[in-house]
């Protein structure tokens, strides 16, 4: 267990790493191209040397698909040294929910000393501002492992979080600081494992001290799963019975083990739960829960009202930026408001370039700025591609993500997370980004609150299957409290809505709107629980609960079909845009 002065360590290693983050990130740079310069992948390009600017000069930008081919090799055995001349240990593969196909990256045994560094550090930011939050009592975080791939070269293929889950450090610990058992992360049924997970969060009730998953999905998730099993919790909690459709023998024993009849504290929750309003119902169940943590960026931003009603004042916590290729930054100001969040990255957990992204406001760029930058030779209010440099094997590799330079810590950026780069919807030649389109449906989903409804999910495609095509956005809607869920939604409402989408987007979408390259905006109004549904699906074909995220824009034809199957109504933009 981590002392006071451990993190108080921890933060004096923040201010120095991010003090000398230049310097830090050369001596980087330096070691990884002198242990792997004799690599099949960088001797092409380096021919042995070293040199830095011979690296920069010669060693390309690429994407995923440009050094799958190598991966490939690795995963199905052979044995050379192709990316690395560290021998590998696992592969991370990633949810594939924002661009719909896995990815596997390679691991080292030095990635997993520096992310138990990385935690460190991030515990340490959290101790200064909650204090120690292991002597306070246990967290009760929704995980869930996902089943192991195993490829020829006998290595596993699993999620960031599976490993970390199946790291005996963690296991060690889990007991003590949170609330799941680890029976029920690794059960392979979901709704087993999240009843399992809610069942003990209940029973340890006056112990816990933040309710988080790492994505707000994962949280609301667990909120609706609540609603649909509260009764039945209790009933269990009441009898000291497990209920007999958890047939998984490790969820079964490992909360039977900790069950007893407890009929107070069953109607002490029922009353909760039973009452006519939900708001503020996990500070109500939960009552010395200190915050919410999950991720709450990005494309997360649209589930912050939600999270905020259910929360009942309790701040929300986005404390880590992190992909499954390097970990990144963390939230030095873990209490700044979701839309305000800026994380601070750590210099010697990869080498960080940074590929300026076309001017947002003048859709224009010089010359000069269209190179790569280092991580210290960002620009204030400037949009950048996070690329990734590692021992393991990556080398100037695009991760997707698009990142604003919001200021400083000492000489190292923060950065705002913007939105994942290749997520686009397209009909012609307009390209509408994934913050483009949320900032878009934020706009138009106020026409429903004088309704009390609010916005649930959504996400969208681009529907080509006519000419002109046209922009379809799946939209799950829910009454406020007091109101009936099943009523629909005026159709004139709605299709001010598809308009008001349309005239918030940028002015190429617009301009082909008008030229009719463009058909009207399609809102499909869906049945309440379908993007659950379409969470079971992507759990179903490998995706982690606990890591997912609905896609801004859906690719897979079955999704499309998914939510095909649950439409109530269509609704178009009724005039064009100007």
């Amino acid at each position: 267990m981590a002392t006071t002065n451990e993190f108080e360590d921890g933060m004096k290693m923040i201010e120095e790493l991010t003090a000398k983050a230049e310097q830090i990130q050369e001596q980087l740079l330096a070691q990884i191209l002198k242990r792997n310069a004799g690599t099949e992948y960088l001797s092409r390009y380096l021919n042995g040397k070293t040199d830095e600017k011979l690296f920069k000069a010669n060693v390309p930008v690429v994407s995923y698909e440009d050094i799958k081919p190598y991966i490939d090799r690795i995963a199905n055995g052979d044995t050379s040294n192709i990316l690395s001349a560290d021998s590998l240990i696992e592969f991370y593969r990633s949810t594939g929910t924002s661009g719909e196909k896995p990815k596997l990256i390679p691991v080292t045994a030095e990635a997993h000393g520096l992310r138990i560094q990385y935690l460190t550090l991030l515990a340490s930011v959290m101790n200064k501002h909650f204090g120690h939050m292991n002597q306070a009592g246990k967290r009760l975080e929704f995980m869930f492992a996902k089943q192991e791939i195993d490829t020829p070269s006998g290595l596993k293929a699993r999620s960031v979080t599976t490993s970390f889950y199946k790291d005996q450090r963690f296991r060690s610990i889990l007991s003590q600081r949170y609330t799941s058992p680890i029976e029920a992360i690794f059960c392979p049924h979901p709704n087993q494992s999240m009843y399992c997970q809610l069942l003990a969060g209940l029973l340890h009730r006056d112990e816990v001290v933040s309710v988080a998953s790492n994505f707000a999905t994962a949280v609301l998730r667990a909120i609706k799963f609540l609603e649909d099993y509260w009764e039945e919790l209790c009933s269990n909690i009441r009898s000291g019975q497990l209920s007999d459709w958890i047939t998984d023998s490790g969820c079964r024993n490992a909360v039977s083990s900790i069950m007893e009849p407890n009929p107070q504290l069953a109607d002490l929750i029922h009353n909760i739960c039973g009452c006519k309003g939900w708001e503020g119902i996990i500070k109500k169940l939960w009552p010395k829960a200190r915050f919410i943590g999950a991720v709450t960026t990005g494309v997360m931003s649209q589930y912050v009202d939600r999270l905020e009603f259910y929360g009942g004042g309790l701040p929300l916590l986005s404390v880590f930026y992190a992909c499954s290729e390097s970990f990144c930054g963390i939230n030095l100001e873990p209490l700044s408001e979701p839309s305000n969040v800026s994380y601070t990255f750590i210099p010697n957990m990869a080498y960080f370039e940074f590929l300026p992204v076309i001017n947002r406001d003048t859709l224009t760029m010089s010359e000069e700025d269209v190179e790569p930058v280092g991580l210290t030779h960002v620009k204030l209010d400037r949009y950048y591609e996070l690329l990734v440099t590692s021992a393991a094997g990556l080398y100037r590799y695009k991760v997707g993500d698009v990142l604003k330079v919001t200021g400083f810590h000492n000489s190292t950026p923060r950065f705002q997370f913007i939105e994942r780069q290749n997520v686009i919807l397209s009909i012609d030649s307009d390209k509408t980004s994934e913050a483009d389109l949320l900032k878009a449906v934020t706009e138009a989903k106020t026409l429903l609150d004088p309704l009390g409804v609010i916005l649930v999910g959504h996400t969208s495609y681009a529907d080509t299957s006519s000419i002109p095509g046209h922009y379809v956005l799946f939209w799950e809607l829910k009454a406020k409290e007091g109101k009936d869920g099943q009523d629909p939604v005026d159709p004139k409402v709605m299709e001010k809505c598809c308009y008001r989408v349309e005239e918030s987007l940028d002015y190429i979408y617009r301009s082909y709107r008008k030229q009719n390259a463009i058909a009207a905006l399609e809102i499909r109004v869906v049945k309440q629980a379908s993007f659950d549904v379409l969470m079971d699906y992507y759990v179903s074909r490998g995706a982690s609960m606990s890591q997912y995220k609905t896609p801004t824009c859906l690719k897979s034809k079955e999704a499309i079909e998914i939510l095909d199957s649950k439409v109530m109504g269509r609704f178009f933009s009724p005039k064009t845009p100007m």
